[in-house]
């Protein structure tokens, strides 16, 4: 007797289990807003771009000026009801307060509005212009995107239809900051002790992000006479190296959500949390390229080349009330070693087996060019108060008040003998015979 067939554990077929209302993941198509078929909305920047020229204490701040143009393509025209604008500062913590949360991660602050239609209005088929302009502030922070946080400058405007979607548009403006490079370059001693090693550092104290920078550098005190050991002392240099460290620092604030609870009222507290960060953007280093004089009064004398590469992306200097603040430094670091010899015989040189190492650190000041290298204010003209006497005084020996009372009596007595003079009597041009012809 045959035994039935055993059933397979995988004979049931699998179904697959759909949700047609359910859309997993995010689609492209969903997330763009519906344009309005009947008008465009686009801008045009007509002032210089946006830069901040000296420091924040100093700066007058940077003029922002343009057109927005709307696009009326609509045959009978497009009723608005209302046309407004406004520019925001927009700061993006990349190390929120508390992780994943929005509230954290931006913080948006008002600087300007713009009413450009109150009412509803009718507009006809053409392109309609509405200027606008704002003056940013000396304090405000420029425009930057690093580890920590990012700071920018969004300006939106929009315009509400009476049919159709809302007519949107959106850009970013790219504050700068630029500080004046100093005419003579900064010039740094340092001494180290117990040593009598003395560097004299020339450097440019304000550089570019994309530059090549020199500075020199020389070491006095390098040679010691010992009169009674009969011997000289050396300071030899082995080993320079460079660097040029970028120091990141802000603050995250908490938002009402995550913001501890005061115990008394209950209300959450301004709280934030400190965020650094530091990298090195340039460095290098050198064991030759120096000229070494060993003569009773030597010294060792260098000029070193220090290049910001485009790669490096650094960050320009940045300080704003909000307490983000990038700054750089310059580090130096030099290795030498001692050396002695007789004083009979300066060429039979001995290590006594002591090295030093020497550091110095120089604060310098990354920023953009100037651009144009005026500041608003210094581009507009000049008010009445600024403006000199026109047409100028000529030299004479008549006083310029004499010489307007002079003019003025001469009108008065032109007046007077016109007003005096009698009428007008016509003669003919030729004198007539006795008998009339």
């Amino acid at each position: 007797m045959t035994e039935p067939p055993k059933e397979k554990k995988d004979a049931h077929p699998h179904h697959r289990i759909s949700f047609p209302g359910l859309h997993l993941g995010g689609s492209k198509a969903s997330k763009e807003q519906p344009q309005n078929p009947y008008a465009s909305l686009d801008w045009k920047i007509e002032s210089p771009p946006a830069v901040m020229h000296g420091d924040p204490e100093n700066s007058t701040g940077a003029l922002v000026s343009g057109q927005l143009l709307l696009d009326v393509k609509e045959e009978d025209g497009l009723e608005v009801e209302k046309f407004e604008g406004h520019l925001d500062i927009h700061v993006i913590q990349k190390r929120p307060f508390a992780g994943h949360c929005q509230s954290c991660s931006n913080q948006v602050t008002q600087l300007k509005t713009w009413t450009f239609l109150s009412e509803p209005t009718l507009l006809s088929k053409r392109i309609h212009e509405f200027p606008f302009s704002v003056l940013l502030d000396g304090h405000l922070p420029a425009s930057t995107d690093n580890s920590i946080v990012a700071i920018r400058y969004d300006f939106t405007a929009e315009a509400t239809p009476k049919t159709g979607p809302a007519i949107k548009i959106a850009k970013t403006i790219d504050v700068k900051r630029s500080v004046q490079v100093p005419e003579i370059p900064h010039h740094s001693i340092r001494i180290f002790p117990p040593t009598n090693i003395a560097a004299s550092v020339h450097f440019t104290q304000v550089i570019h992000p994309v530059s090549t920078n020199t500075f020199n550098l020389r070491l006095d005190g390098i040679v010691k006479h010992n009169p009674d050991a009969k011997s000289v002392e050396y300071w030899k240099l082995k080993r320079l190296s460079w660097k040029l460290e970028e120091n990141m620092e802000t603050v995250a604030p908490a938002c009402d959500k995550h913001a501890p609870k005061d115990a008394e009222t209950g209300l959450p507290t301004k709280k934030g949390a400190k965020r650094t960060d530091a990298r090195t953007i340039a460095h290098a280093d050198m064991h030759s390229g120096w000229k070494s004089d060993y003569s009773p009064s030597g010294c060792i004398e260098m000029e070193i080349q220090c290049a910001l590469p485009p790669s490096a992306k650094a960050a320009c200097d940045i300080k704003s009330r909000d307490g983000t603040e990038v700054t750089h430094q310059l580090v130096v670091e030099m290795v030498v070693v001692q050396e002695y010899a007789p004083t009979a015989h300066p060429k039979h040189i001995t290590p006594t087996g002591v090295a030093r190492i020497l550091r110095m650190h120089f604060g310098v000041v990354v920023t953009e060019r100037a651009g144009l290298g005026v500041s608003w204010d210094n581009e507009a003209p000049p008010i009445y108060q600024d403006v000199p006497p026109s047409p100028p005084s000529y030299s004479c020996d008549v006083p310029y008040e004499s010489v307007e009372d002079l003019t003025l009596a001469r009108q008065s007595q032109d007046i007077g003998s016109r007003a005096q003079s009698p009428a007008y009597e016509e003669h003919p041009p030729f004198p007539l015979s006795p008998d009339g012809h």
